[in-house]
């Protein structure tokens, strides 16, 4: 835990009440209202499984089958399936039918954007 100046551990709470009027009005203001912040916190949930953030990557650089990314990731085709409902269900993916064949790809270029940010932030760049 860092210390303060006098050696003390500092849990980063304030060490005096004191609220700033105008900055908690323009905090409160500028909040995404219930049903969008809902909505991308089930996004996250989503997103929060490791084999669905390797889906996610591997479809921001290739379209691919479900066959594709079950063999990719070492799975049977019915867990991939089971992982790209979940993520159709988030828009967060897409697929379009050749024939018998259905290939994925991500469902609009933030997604690939979201991957990209939180990777870089993961990785300290």
């Amino acid at each position: 835990m860092p210390r303060t100046a006098k050696g003390k551990a500092d849990n980063g709470a304030c060490e005096v009440v004191c609220v700033h009027p105008d900055r908690v009005r323009a905090a409160r203001n500028s909040l995404p209202q219930e049903e969008t912040v809902n909505a991308l916190a089930e996004a996250f949930r989503t997103l929060s499984d490791p084999t669905r953030i390797r889906i996610i990557a591997a479809l921001s650089k290739h379209n691919l089958c479900v066959c594709d990314l079950a063999n990719m990731l070492g799975l049977t085709g019915s867990a991939v399936s089971h992982q790209l409902r979940l993520l159709r269900g988030q828009r967060l993916v897409t697929y379009r039918k050749e024939g018998k064949i259905a290939y994925y790809t991500l469902d609009d270029e933030h997604i690939g954007n979201l991957l990209d940010e939180g990777l870089r932030h993961v990785r300290g760049e």
